[in-house]
């Protein structure tokens, strides 16, 4: 099974979260969407603040793992972390994904 996680980040640290996420093959791909503004609920106040939104594509195999980093990583309390299956999407991306995320070969 494909996902995409969504997950949002302080503007700051998208780069660096991606790029790692990248690197350890936990995600083929991260899009990096600037200029989010949330407003939440938390610790009993409504809260606004600048983010930017992680688009991850990974499988269900590697989630896991993803999900265990990203907490790790994350500089929030509780970090927004929704994984959305897909079941449509060209062979071609579904084939780079895979590889993407395969470990890498000596």
């Amino acid at each position: 099974m494909s996902l995409v996680v969504l997950v949002t980040v302080p503007p700051e640290r998208a780069h660096e979260l991606a790029r790692i996420l990248v690197s350890e093959r936990l995600a083929g791909c991260v899009n990096i969407v600037g200029g989010v503004q949330s407003i939440y609920r938390w610790h009993g106040d409504v809260a606004e603040d600048p983010e930017s939104l992680l688009l991850i594509k990974t499988t269900g195999d590697v989630y896991p793992d993803l999900e265990q980093r990203i907490k790790e990583l994350h500089s929030y309390e509780v970090p927004e972390i929704v994984a959305l299956p897909f079941d449509r999407a060209s062979s071609e991306f579904q084939a780079w994904l895979r590889e993407s995320l395969a470990p890498e070969r000596a």
